[in-house]
């Protein structure tokens, strides 16, 4: 099966906005990773995604100083966590949420919510390919 994900740690948190009960996380870009059936080595792309989730609280991080450098977290999805990455594709209902550092300024962006939903831009663009050291 092939798995593709964002890691989180240097993907670029272009903004967070706030409208009513809904919360957006615009990665512009994020970078993704893509391990494929059978190949040892995994790739690199990069792509503008953003997270959408409805039902929200902004807890943390409406005065962060964006754009800025994710320096990893936690994605919550009900009783599963995902650490310094988030699976593509993402649609969820429940309790969701994320917790995600900014580079260097101890700044965190909370988010709590009862759904997520990922939205990405054009296609993903090929950087390189990750080799086995």
């Amino acid at each position: 099966m092939d798995l593709t994900s964002i890691d989180l740690p240097g993907s670029v948190i272009r903004s967070v906005n706030r409208s009513g009960d809904t919360v957006r996380v615009r990665f512009e870009p994020a970078y993704l990773i893509r391990t494929m059936t059978g190949s040892e080595e995994r790739t690199r792309w990069r792509q503008n995604i953003e997270l959408v989730f409805e039902d929200a609280e902004l807890i943390e991080g409406a005065q962060a100083d964006l754009p800025d450098t994710c320096a990893g977290g936690d994605l919550f999805d009900n009783v599963y966590t995902y650490r310094d990455m988030v699976p593509v594709p993402l649609e969820s209902r429940g309790r969701v949420g994320c917790d995600l550092r900014l580079e260097g300024s101890g700044v965190r962006i909370r988010v709590e919510a009862e759904a997520v939903r990922m939205v990405q831009e054009d296609l993903p663009k090929y950087i390189e390919h990750i080799r086995k050291r």
